[in-house]
């Protein structure tokens, strides 16, 4: 009887959620402007399906959703009316932040609900009272702009109640008083810290515990998985459905979680806290204090020894160089003289007790990224080890050893060629509907490539096409006589083919590059041409004031590579003209990238059908995305790459991208731009070709 009950109530929510989306429900009535949209229910529905049958095969939802669907409104709805309790994941800290703040409010309101919602962020983003303690009188700001910004951070200390620091205004994601102010899962004393019952991460993580729906990010949420694949606590409350918005993003990022890396930071910050240690216990400086800095220095000489090594390479490149492996021998020795001097000291105080486990961590990874068998264990953990397990290592058949470098840093990174083995494994253990959306997931309309990723085994799917008038807004041209993209003389011929587009639209336009060198290229060929629009390049500027410039300019021209691509939103005319100068194919310098295809290679698949291709695709189609964002937008789509008409792939391309109408001929451009109304598709010439 109970059952037929829940499926009785499971069947309700279905229609309750198209009912609200639909013309003259609960959102038409009380949110201005809003428009109801046939695949917007479509996509609400299946999503409230899955959720009816979380446990099931039938739980798990693959939903690509065009852009101006709504998918939002979509999946709120039916997670504000089951019931159940739900994760929210987004891409970034920003879409969380709107999600919670704008959106969510929104349609709960309109619904009518009172659900209790939470918006939980890694613990980054909280102020630590422990660390900004242990700043005080330190004199480690490198200027007075810096210092006065910390007493800023402390004045607001003293009246936040969520203590996120968002809140401090002027204070970037990039500035050098986060990692002083914050806590990581390495120096975090867990409830050994004195201020523990004033944590502000603890009471964000009650808050979400108690709430019916929580917003978090996938960084977050994959920071839990990989802890929960180990069985040690938990960050995020359990769940009954989980919906990961943004979800082309979590492949690639899941393989940082479930993998381990060593950067500069943390090591110049354990030799920096054990020394802040000092302080509270009588003594200890003497000790520490040689050994210290001697771990500081022998961080900042590797970064030095590896200056003759590529940007990025494997461990086996970064061996031939005879100075990089002196210096991580000295990096291991310099580790264990501090663990050794902290070892006595542990008892001390929290800190020293956590900063001796960071160091034998610390030693336990770069052993590992060397391979050099250990002679000992590691040191053991503190009490209350939550979130200070490293996480499991796969073998090294199945991951790949490899280094970045950065202007004053390095990463020595061991990540996972495959991640759908541990996720598939904890969304079995989690009993919970799954929802994965993206206005990017599909390669010609199927979900395989996406599936397999993930370890998905005969997910639902859904296609929810984009609701805006595709003949009427927007143009696809492919100009003729490109030459090959590797050719030498190819930025001069994109700029002769994407000169006239830009004279019709009179700027207005994105440029968008699968290579820094050939954006450099373009913007020295368009400034030396007497470019008659405000040119904005990526890497002159930071990325949030080049578009803030570009959006004021009203006809400006904007540069820029991959991270322009996705998470930029410039609706209306400021932006008419989204031209893409090759097909996104990675860069073939990407160690975890040539170690994936090698492994398809080896298990006798096709690296470029399997890999290549599928990401390659998701990419262009993230950058056509920026072209066409509301009912009201008017663009054209350039497309420069000759490959996508002279090889039998280009055809996946074009399939996967909205239906826009295409045109070889420059005039259609110039027609398009010139009429008041919308445009009519042409009769292309050379149709055949398409």
């Amino acid at each position: 009887m109970r059952d037929e009950a829940m499926a009785e109530q499971d069947s309700r929510l279905a229609r309750a959620a198209r009912e609200a989306l639909e013309e003259g429900g609960a959102l038409a009535r009380n949110l201005e402007a809003f428009a109801p949209r046939p695949a917007q229910q479509a996509l609400s529905v299946a999503i409230a399906t899955a959720f009816e049958s979380r446990g099931t095969p039938l739980g798990t939802l693959i939903a690509e959703a065009g852009t101006g669907t709504g998918k939002t409104f979509a999946y709120l709805v039916p997670a504000l009316l089951s019931g159940v309790k739900t994760i929210v994941s987004t891409g970034t800290r920003a879409l969380q932040d709107q999600l919670y703040h704008r959106d969510l409010p929104r349609v709960r309101d309109a619904l009518g609900v009172g659900l209790k919602t939470a918006l939980l962020k890694g613990r980054a983003n909280y102020l630590c009272h422990y660390r900004m303690h242990q700043a005080k009188g330190e004199p480690r700001f490198a200027s007075r702009e810096i210092a006065a910004q910390f007493q800023r951070i402390v004045a607001w200390a003293g009246r936040t109640r969520m203590g996120d620091l968002a809140e401090v205004e002027g204070l970037g994601e990039d500035s050098p008083l986060i990692p002083v102010v914050t806590s990581t899962v390495d120096n975090c004393l867990g409830s050994e810290c004195p201020f523990f019952s004033d944590c502000f991460v603890v009471q964000a993580r009650q808050r979400a515990q108690s709430a019916d729906l929580v917003v978090v990010n996938h960084h977050l949420l994959l920071a839990d998985l990989a802890l929960k694949q180990e069985g040690f606590g938990e960050i995020l409350p359990g769940a009954q459905a989980f919906v990961v918005d943004e979800a082309h993003q979590l492949p690639d990022l899941a393989s940082q979680f479930f993998g381990e890396a060593l950067s500069a930071r943390p090591l110049v910050e354990l030799a920096r806290d054990a020394l802040a240690e000092c302080k509270e216990v009588p003594g200890a400086l003497a000790a520490v204090q040689e050994p210290a800095r001697a771990l500081e220095q022998a961080t900042r000489a590797l970064r030095a020894a590896m200056d003759d090594l590529p940007v990025r390479g494997t461990r086996a490149r970064a061996a031939e160089l005879a100075a990089a492996e002196d210096a991580l021998e000295a990096l291991a020795q310099a580790l264990a003289a501090l663990a050794a001097v902290l070892e006595p000291l542990r008892g001390a105080s929290p800190g020293f007790e956590a900063c001796t486990f960071r160091a034998g961590d610390y030693a336990a990874r770069l052993r590992r990224w060397r391979d050099i068998a250990a002679d000992e264990a590691p040191a053991q953990p503190p009490a209350d080890p939550d979130d200070r397990m490293p996480p499991q290592v796969p073998d090294d058949a199945d991951s790949v050893r490899w280094y970045e470098l950065t202007a004053r840093g390095f990463r020595l990174s061991r990540t996972p060629l495959d991640v759908a083995g541990p996720l598939a494994e904890h969304r079995e253990r989690s009993k919970a509907a799954w929802v994965f959306t993206s206005a990017t997931l599909a390669i010609g309309g199927q979900f395989g490539h996406y599936a397999d990723k993930l370890g998905l085994a005969e997910p639902q799917t859904l296609l929810a096409p984009s609701p805006f008038d595709w003949q009427t807004q927007a143009l696809c041209y492919l100009p003729r006589r490109m030459p090959d993209p590797g050719s030498r003389d190819y930025g001069t011929a994109l700029v002769d083919a994407v000169r006239p587009v830009l004279e019709a639209s009179g700027g207005r336009a994105f440029l968008l590059f699968a290579s820094h060198r050939a954006l450099r290229e373009v913007a020295a060929l368009l400034r030396g041409s007497e470019c008659p629009w405000p040119l904005f390049v990526q890497g002159e500027a930071p990325r949030g004031l080049l578009l803030e410039r570009f959006r004021a300019s009203g006809n400006g021209v904007l540069l820029g590579a991959a991270s322009f691509r996705e998470g930029v939103d410039v609706a209306g005319d400021a932006l008419s003209v989204v031209v893409i100068d090759k097909l996104p194919f990675a860069a073939p310098d990407d160690p975890v990238f040539e170690a994936r295809l090698e492994a398809i290679r080896r298990n006798g698949g096709n690296p470029f059908r399997d890999e290549q291709l599928p990401q390659a695709v998701i990419a262009l189609k993230q950058g056509a995305g920026r072209l066409i964002r509301s009912e009201r937008d008017r663009g054209v789509l350039v497309l420069c790459d000759p490959r996508l008409l002279g090889r039998s792939y280009g055809k996946v391309f074009l399939e996967s991208l909205p239906p826009l109408p295409r045109s070889r001929d420059v005039d259609d451009v110039r027609t398009f731009f010139g009429r008041e109304c919308g445009f009519e598709a042409p009769a292309p010439r050379g149709a055949d070709l398409f």
